[in-house]
């Protein structure tokens, strides 16, 4: 029941993980590709938290 009130723990990931993606966007655009390529590698390291953390959520 109280469940409905719970946020999900995935939920400020998946923003900063859409913030990367849309900065790196930006920076690729404007030629900067050595940014690029930080803000890519970030955007994966947090997909992998966020897909992590779902498989426990599946597993429990």
């Amino acid at each position: 029941m109280f469940g409905l009130f719970k946020s999900s723990p995935t939920k400020k990931l998946r923003k900063a993980y859409d913030m990367k993606l849309e900065q790196a966007m930006h920076a690729q655009r404007k030629g900067d590709i050595k940014t690029y390529s930080m803000l890519t590698a970030e955007s994966e390291s947090i997909w992998t938290e966020i897909q992590t953390i779902e498989e426990k959520e599946k597993n429990k």
